[in-house]
């Protein structure tokens, strides 16, 4: 059997919860594979809404396993609360013994919250746009060699290396200017570490691996979106992790040869929260239109997403960078009622036409060049068979595979897990 991957291909919020909710009665086994609870996935079945920020997506099907990867870092507090809202709505993934975490996966402190708060403060108005969750300094305390994972938790001696990650936070946070007091987040941090450590951990590695072996089905799902990826995305404007296939190899402890599908997906126009270039941003009436027709706001920090036509060039990197085999339109209601929608072809970059993901986005912004397309005037949410969907959609969809050389499999027409269309049965 083969790890599947099912990732984003723009600048995240793709609707990756909710596909990943779909597709979940086809695996055994749902594995988070990077980021932290700056993801916000958000699910709707039954007339509930739920948001999950580091428990996978799958948590919600009776018969998945869900794992907390190594190559996620978890807010302890965050994970409690996160908890204890499912509980509180009848769902107990940790007496339901249906949630696992990897014990490499590392842990954010209050004092990295901290530091990434004076971080941002200190860039003005060449800050990045960081969620606040403490995500950047965690992975900076990962690969520099001295960060908390989860297995040091049942340790006899964590609160001694928790206090000696702390004190070098504070020699940093000196540097910035006055330390803020952060006894309550503290109390509350160990309060939920003890929470952390009735959850099975597992060696995340070993535990994958063994499905495998066991022949069972396994879907990695990743959070951010590629043109968020640390090494590939747009630069400095990125999150901390590697948000590609390669991630959840990393992120999980497998193969590269052990990648079977990898299910990319990408919303019918495009958005994008926090700074950073966006090529095709539409700082008007038009975005404002998106926006709300969309609901455009994140759903962990609530922030007013930017708003934009659909970028093929940013796309085909994204595909390449992945190997995406199937991929999944989301939002495609959104789109219904404008008359004309428009998609970027090319970039105008430093006078030439090129139809690439240029090294220096961050720094030389290119002027997109974009192809007109007839709209559709129906109303999509209702549609639950593909002989429902208007002829001007599906051409927008043969438009899109003809430009990407991947086959869309699914279509998204609304927010719940029943509104999702299957275009290959």
């Amino acid at each position: 059997m083969a790890v599947d991957v099912l990732l984003g291909l723009q600048w995240g919020d793709e609707g990756k919860g909710k596909i990943v909710d779909v597709l979940s009665p086809e695996y055994d086994l749902i594995a988070r594979f990077q980021g932290g609870p700056n993801a916000g996935h958000t699910l709707e079945f039954n007339q509930q809404k739920f948001v999950l920020n580091t428990i996978p997506s799958g948590i919600f099907n009776p018969k998945t396993m869900n794992l907390i990867g190594n190559g996620v870092v978890i807010d302890p507090i965050i994970l409690k609360r996160e908890l204890d809202g499912l509980k509180a709505r009848g769902f107990d993934p940790v007496a339901d013994q249906k949630l696992f975490i990897a014990r490499r996966a590392h842990i954010i402190l209050p004092t990295h919250q901290l530091l990434d708060a004076a971080s941002e403060s200190k860039m003005g108005v060449g800050k990045i746009g960081s969620t606040l969750k403490g995500i950047g300094p965690t992975y900076m305390d990962k690969t520099g060699r001295n960060g908390l994972r989860v297995g040091d938790t049942q340790l006899p001696d964590f609160k001694a290396r928790y206090q000696k990650l702390v004190d070098k936070h504070k020699s940093i946070l000196a540097h910035y200017g006055e330390i803020p007091d952060f006894s309550e987040k503290e109390a509350a941090f160990f309060e939920a570490v003890e929470m952390l450590k009735a959850i099975p951990q597992v060696d995340g590695e070993h535990f994958v691996n063994q499905y495998l072996r066991a022949g069972k089905k396994v879907l990695a799902e990743g959070a951010q979106g590629t043109m968020l990826d640390v090494d590939f995305g747009s630069y400095p404007f990125v999150t901390s992790s590697n948000t590609t296939t390669a991630g959840a190899c990393t992120g999980l402890g497998i193969a590269p040869k052990q990648i079977g599908k990898v299910i990319g997906i990408f919303k019918a126009y495009c958005t994008r929260v926090g700074g950073g270039p966006f090529p095709t941003e539409l700082e008007n009436e038009t975005g404002e239109k998106l926006r709300a027709i969309g609901h455009e706001f994140g759903a962990t920090t609530g922030r007013p997403r930017r708003c934009g036509w659909i970028d093929l060039p940013a796309l085909k990197y994204a595909i390449m960078l992945n190997g995406v085999t199937e991929m999944v339109m989301t939002k495609a209601d959104v789109l219904s009622g404008f008359d004309t929608i428009y998609a970027c072809t090319h970039y105008l970059y430093n006078g030439e036409k090129i139809d690439y993901m240029p090294y220096d986005i961050s720094a030389i912004s290119p002027e997109p060049i974009y192809e007109a397309i007839s709209g559709w005037n129906e109303d999509l949410t209702g549609i639950r068979k593909t002989d429902e969907i208007p002829a001007k959609l599906t051409a927008y969809i043969q438009y899109l595979e003809k430009h990407l050389g991947v086959p869309v499999k699914y279509l998204s027409v609304g927010p719940d897990r029943e509104q999702t269309l299957n275009l290959m049965q």
